[in-house]
């Protein structure tokens, strides 16, 4: 029986095929040389991890700017609720937590897809007659992120395009082009409530488009689309066989004058992925909670998505399991007047700030309808001094010590995101202060055309 001796190239243990060199005599095998190769490190970043490029970040890192050292800093910019503690989850949801760390019971590993229970809870939910749901239609996920990276993984290849709004959440277009996916914008109008431009956005779609991206309630919009509006998109994924990604981690965050609709509900033949999770109904982005809801009424997608979505979940062995086990009771148990009181507080947030930047010239805030966000024109006409909303926002944090993100981040240019659920005294303040800057900076007709010639 032949022998056969390794070598290694003074490489160790890891080395890769092209490395190891046989060569026989006889019988036997005895060390041979490579030929004309020179071991040298040689390690490079992943083309994945080139394609990846977060807008916010890039834009927000290259804001090198420093605050006014005389006013207090408040920040407008993260759409995290935890951050000034005015927004509590409640008691129900971290004693739900409490009671699963203290039973030891749910320390190790889950199924990939979630524990089976926590899945029928989820189901039981959503469940409802327009939109049917089984524990199998539920996929458990590390957050909504993860949610959203998983229906676009399945959905599309490298290659293929995905449409995506505009303006709109910048994680979209951040995970798609890592993935080798093209995205296609389509236009939101501000003057309509940031309804979809419905002949642009069917004009896009071609033989590539993989899916159609809807986010409702919207952020940066805080806009929520009506029951006639959803059908109009419905209808135009149907006449184009384009199954949509809904992006609805913002579901039942509407204000008192508004309804929300699950666009599945509303579905009879267009399959959709449903993203969801806890972050922000519940307030507790930090745990990373998520859900895929599977709604497909004519089986379209059939086995093989909600078989790859099984596969693509396997990766990282689903979400925190502590969560996984609290989350019947947190589905179950916060009470009504919870989310109610949630949505009083944006609502009056909304309302005061709506109402206080309407009154500033240069600036057309848009009424937002839910969500936690408010966006607002800058009529840069009357602000000639500054080339854009990137611009704007600079001098804004220099000046008056207020950060609000320039609406660059989400491909739309010349207006900023206000987030809305800081406490009532820091809107307030921070409107009085943008109410200063734009006093300060701002231009009628004449005097922006004099500075335009002075240019």
């Amino acid at each position: 029986m032949d022998s056969y001796l390794i070598e290694v190239n003074g490489l160790g243990d890891h080395v890769p095929l092209r490395d190891v060199h046989l060569k026989s005599t006889g019988n036997t095998i005895s060390p041979g040389k490579a030929k004309g190769r020179k071991p040298r490190w040689a390690v490079r970043a992943s083309e994945m991890s080139k394609k990846t490029f977060n807008p916010v970040r890039a834009i927000v890192d290259s804001m090198k700017v420093e605050p006014n050292p005389k006013k207090t800093m408040i920040s407008l910019s993260l759409g995290d609720p935890t951050v000034f503690g005015n927004l509590p989850t409640n008691d129900e949801v971290t004693r739900a937590l409490k009671e699963v760390l203290d039973s030891g019971q749910c320390n190790g590993y889950a199924p990939s897809v979630g524990y089976q229970s926590c899945r029928e809870a989820v189901a039981a939910y959503y469940n409802c007659p327009e939109a049917p749901l089984k524990a199998q239609d539920v996929i458990l996920t590390s957050g909504c992120s993860q949610a959203i990276e998983l229906a676009l993984a399945v959905l599309a290849n490298p290659g293929q395009n995905i449409l995506v709004p505009r303006p709109g959440f910048s994680l979209y277009k951040t995970l798609a082009l890592s993935m080798g996916i093209e995205v296609k914008l389509y236009n939101l109008l501000p003057e309509k409530a940031w309804e979809i431009d419905l002949e642009h956005l069917e004009s896009l779609v071609d033989e590539k488009t993989a899916c159609l991206i809807v986010n409702n309630p919207s952020n940066p919009c805080g806009s929520v689309f009506s029951k006639s509006h959803l059908q109009e998109i419905l209808a135009v994924a149907s006449r184009q066989c384009v199954p949509i990604l809904a992006d609805e981690i913002y579901g039942d965050m509407v204000f008192a004058d508004c309804k929300y609709e699950p666009i599945a509900t509303l579905s009879t033949n267009v399959p959709i992925l449903s993203c969801g999770g806890l972050a922000k109904r519940w307030l507790v982005p930090g745990w990373r909670m998520g859900w895929i809801l599977i709604h497909d009424r004519r089986d379209i997608f059939g086995n093989e998505i909600r078989d790859g979505l099984v596969r693509l979940s396997q990766r990282i062995l689903g979400p925190c399991t502590l969560v996984q086990g609290a989350l019947e009771r947190i589905l179950h148990r916060t009470p009504p007047e919870f989310y109610h009181n949630t949505l009083s507080i944006l609502k009056s947030n909304a309302d005061l700030c709506y109402a206080a930047l309407s009154a500033i010239p240069g600036l057309q805030p848009v009424r937002p309808s839910g969500a936690m966000y408010l966006m607002v024109e800058i009529e840069m006409e009357h602000f000639p001094e500054f080339e854009n909303d990137v611009e704007f926002t600079e001098r804004l944090i220099s000046e008056q010590s207020v950060f609000c993100l320039p609406a660059t981040c989400f491909e739309y240019p010349n207006f900023f995101r206000v987030v809305i659920t800081v406490p009532e005294e820091m809107i307030l303040e921070a409107c009085s202060r943008i109410q200063e800057f734009c006093e300060m900076h701002y231009q009628g007709a004449e005097g922006a055309q004099d500075m335009e010639c002075d240019k």
